[in-house]
């Protein structure tokens, strides 16, 4: 996070910096080609605090370099007052005020993926900053090269043309919206969707819609999924056939929810989330992306769920634990489907001389009580994993790099393999290549887990074979009343001081073998095999089938914990 907050300060000094001196160069001094080639520097500059900075203003920068060009251009020019410099003067400067607002507005408009329906105009509106800098440059580079005045006004003219293509559309959008909704309403209704998969979050957080896509597939009923952050768009419609709606506002949702919807799935409890629930007659169902004591999954404002489908007994426990009274009537255990393609290990296998280890730390969460965090004290662990010869695969959360200090914990760790890989030739699996692997294609990799407190030792657990679990609050007797999964693991202290006896352990004598499938059938269900899958499919067919009276019956409380 600091990390980004420098690169978004840099970029603003730059771009800021470079747009002042440019016009300064060019207004002040006769060194009118090097104004111009810092003005093009400045545009560069301005189009990376634009990267880093999303939505950034940057009309005060994008004036001066705007002014700073066509000065330069009058100076090569030195032909006096010039009506077609001055008629391209203008034209920029209604850009420059306009390129803004005309992208605000376009942000304003639904996108689709996966559906049938034209929308070119928030995509052209996207663009128009883009294409505003590039005409700048062309202005530049006509100035530079001595080129008519008239080039530079037909360049303009053009971008200009598309800009007001651009602010027609959005004003007939607004102000004359077609009868019966606009074309998404339409393709939506010609779709016919059944349920809707509502989803908002931080970026980086698609894997929590992608992990139920497959499944959400297979109930073998027409869905939608509905975005409220627009850069979910392109990953998520790449993972699914199934139509993907990006609604930047309450009005956009609108023309989302069509009178064939039954049901909304949700998969975390963003805060966004209200915005749907609003829609009482469907029935909400909260899936969770993950199953695991960390308090985070025992939330109160579950409750405001029509349904919260768990993976096992274990779950309804922890919000009983956690005080939060919910009715037992709103829980349905389903299993965990995503586990289906893991391998399970019938009989525990001791004594491995070259054991694989699955090392899976967390990040270090939004709050202080759900940092779980064992990067820090990690590179012991490894060094001790390394001696005992294991070969690791060290996956770590996708929000690791949010936290400056977790990324460098975890490039040092990296190195550290990836030094002994060249050293020993062991094939330790890190970085990008262990991101690659499903978490399914990890487990069934490895002998053993090490995790820190987090959703992986529940899908790890299917598998029958040993793990640990990192102490990062330095609990000890009290670390398994809290985190119940750690009880048929072996826990690591924060200190790392019983890291030898944990890994004998866990790698060969596994005391709690037996343990660890009682504890399988409280945390995922006692479902065949064979059919894993099939408790979630039979649940959700059952919300869909049920009756508008059932679902108005079942609408939301609020958000009280003891609702």
């Amino acid at each position: 996070m600091r990390g980004a907050l420098i690169r978004k300060l840099i970029a603003r000094c730059l771009s800021t910096g470079l747009a002042v001196l440019a016009f300064l160069v060019v207004a002040l001094t006769g060194a009118t080609l090097w104004g111009l080639l810092l003005a093009v520097a400045a545009l560069a500059a301005a189009g990376w605090e634009r990267r880093v900075r999303p939505g950034a203003d940057t009309v005060a920068e994008t004036t001066l370099i705007a002014a700073g060009i066509l000065v330069g251009y009058a100076r090569r020019l030195d032909a006096g007052f010039d009506p077609v410099l001055v008629a391209t003067a203008l034209v920029l400067l209604g850009l420059v005020l306009l390129v803004g607002p005309l992208r605000d507005a376009g942000n304003l408009e639904i996108r689709v993926a996966n559906l049938p329906v034209r929308a070119w105009t928030p995509l052209v509106a996207e663009q128009l900053g883009t294409a505003l800098m590039g005409l700048l440059a062309v202005v530049a580079g006509a100035a530079a090269l001595v080129l008519p005045a008239a080039v530079a006004l037909v360049a303009s003219l053009l971008v200009a043309a598309g800009a007001g293509a651009v602010a027609v559309d959005l004003a007939r959008r607004r102000f004359r919206p077609a009868a019966g909704g606009g074309p998404v309403a339409r393709a939506l209704r010609q779709h016919q969707p059944e349920f809707v998969l509502y989803f908002s979050a931080p970026p980086g957080s698609e894997y929590q819609v992608t992990m139920w896509l497959p499944y959400l597939e297979r109930i073998g009923r027409p869905f939608v999924v509905l975005l409220r952050e627009p850069e979910f768009l392109a990953p998520i419609a790449a993972a699914t056939t199934a139509p993907v709606v990006y609604c930047p506002t309450l009005r956009a949702m609108d023309e989302v929810f069509v009178p064939s919807l039954r049901a909304a799935f949700y998969v975390n409890h963003g805060a966004k989330n209200s915005h749907c629930i609003r829609f009482t007659q469907l029935t909400h169902v909260q899936l969770h992306h993950g199953d695991s004591d960390k308090a985070p999954s025992a939330n109160p404002v579950s409750a405001i769920f029509d349904r919260i489908f768990v993976a096992g007994p274990a779950a309804i426990d922890r919000y009983a634990r956690a005080g939060v009274d919910i009715p037992a009537e709103k829980f349905v255990v389903v299993g965990r489907p995503q586990v289906e393609s893991i391998e399970v290990r019938q009989e525990p296998v001791r004594g491995l001389a070259q054991p694989t280890v699955l090392y899976t730390p967390t990040w270090t969460g939004h709050h202080a009580d759900a940092d779980y965090c064992s990067l820090p004290v990690a590179e012991k662990l490894l060094r001790r994993l390394l001696e005992r010869g294991a070969t690791v695969i060290l996956r770590a959360h996708p929000y690791t790099a949010q936290n400056p200090a977790s990324a460098r914990q975890l490039g040092r760790l990296t190195e550290l393999l990836v030094a002994d890989r060249a050293s020993t030739g062991r094939q330790h699996v890190v970085g990008a290549a262990a991101r690659e692997l499903s978490l399914a294609e990890c487990v069934n990799r490895s002998d053993a887990l090490v995790s820190d407190v987090s959703g992986v030792i529940s899908d790890y657990l299917y598998s029958g074979k040993p793990y640990a679990v990192t102490d990062m609050g330095d609990e000890g007797d009290r670390f398994t009343e809290h985190f119940p999964l750690a009880g048929s693991g072996y826990v690591l202290r924060r200190d790392m001081s019983n890291v030898d006896e944990v890994l004998t352990a866990l790698l060969d004598t596994d005391p709690l073998a037996e343990a660890r499938w009682l504890t399988r059938r409280r945390y995922l269900g006692d479902f065949p095999a064979e059919s894993y899958a099939e408790g979630f499919l039979a649940a959700a067919r059952r919300e869909l089938a049920a009756t508008p009276d059932q679902a108005t019956e079942r609408q939301a409380p609020s958000l009280s914990p003891t609702a």
